[in-house]
This record gives structure tokens, C-alpha cells and sequence, in this order.
């Protein structure tokens, strides 16, 4: 296999759930290969230097194997390595957001459903 499409391979790699998430990260410029935009059929081959921003972060990476199909997340973190600079990156943020503990509480964006009111009901003692 000489090269894979990039959304593929990141699903496979589990960035992200879904080969659609991956697809719209792509569209929205939050993957670049080798410091160029990725579009979603872009091919990633070996040695690619990649930088994906998602829910977890941004991370810096090495492409070390290539993959079509998603498999343990085992198995996905023997398809890249992660520099050193990008991890002490994200550690600095997680720790940053723990320092802001709740105040960094984001409403929710919808009242609760029945259910979601039931939960909290529960969870409260209140029945």
C-alpha cells in the first residue's frame, strides 16, 4: 500500500468516531499534511507530518504505518508517533483547565429532555 486518503486514516488511527468527522475537519482546515491544508482525498503516506486539531487537542504527529480500517486503539497507536513538543503542549493545557476548574462550566446549549430531567431528579434525591 503506497498511500491512503487522510480521512481513512485518521478514523482508523482513532482521532476521530466517525470517517464524517474526520471528512469535515479536513473541509474546515483543522488537518494539515506537511504544513499544506488537507482535503479529505488527500493521500498520507509514511513519514507525513501532520498537525490535527479535535476535542482532544492539537497534536503534532508522525505517520509510521498506514491503515484502511479501524482496529483496537492498541493497534492505532502503532500507526503514529506524537512529538515531544505536542505533548508537552496538550499537558500544559489540561493542567491549565484544571486550574480553572468550574469556571470553565459551559452551559448547556438546550433544555433538558424528560429524561435528562428525570436523571438530575434522581441524582439530586429529589424523588
Amino acid at each position: 500500500m503506497n498511500g491512503t486518503r487522510i480521512d481513512k486514516w485518521l478514523w482508523a488511527a482513532r482521532f476521530f468516531k466517525t470517517r464524517e468527522q474526520a471528512s469535515k475537519a479536513c473541509d474546515m482546515n483543522r488537518i494539515t499534511s506537511n504544513n499544506v491544508s488537507a482535503k479529505p482525498s488527500r493521500e498520507v503516506r509514511i513519514g507525513d507530518m501532520l498537525h490535527i486539531k479535535n476535542e482532544g487537542g492539537e497534536f503534532d504527529i508522525e505517520v509510521l504505518a498506514l491503515s484502511q480500517q479501524r482496529g483496537s486503539a492498541a493497534v492505532a497507536q502503532t500507526l503514529y508517533r506524537e512529538t515531544e513538543e505536542s505533548k508537552e503542549a496538550r499537558r500544559k493545557a489540561a493542567e491549565e483547565r484544571k486550574l480553572l476548574g468550574p469556571m470553565a462550566y459551559a452551559a448547556p446549549s438546550k433544555r433538558p429532555t424528560k429524561r435528562d430531567r428525570r436523571l438530575i431528579h434522581s441524582f439530586r434525591g429529589d424523588y
